[in-house]
């Protein structure tokens, strides 16, 4: 699978923010998926590569018992979780 990249600029708002943090090759694997308003509240979504938080952000953190692995699929072309 291709996801297509677009890069915003200038001060946001974080109106929802979910995902997961899973674990890959021994690395954290963050997949996060993000809404975003502008000052005009425009809203643009979608994954959440990098992001640079100017002021405060406000996120909660559920732990689970175990660890969560992700191991990529050539059937489909994903990094799917592994329990």
């Amino acid at each position: 699978k291709r996801y297509h990249s677009k890069e915003l600029t200038g001060d946001m708002e974080i109106t929802s923010l979910t995902g997961n943090i899973s674990e890959m090759d021994g690395e954290v694997y963050l997949h996060l998926h993000v809404t975003l308003a502008d000052e005009t509240c425009h809203v643009y979504g979608g994954h959440l590569n990098s992001a640079t938080i100017s002021a405060t952000g406000e996120i909660i953190i559920d732990v689970i018992d175990g660890s969560v692995g992700r191991q990529f699929s050539t059937e489909i072309g994903l990094n799917l979780f592994e329990f």
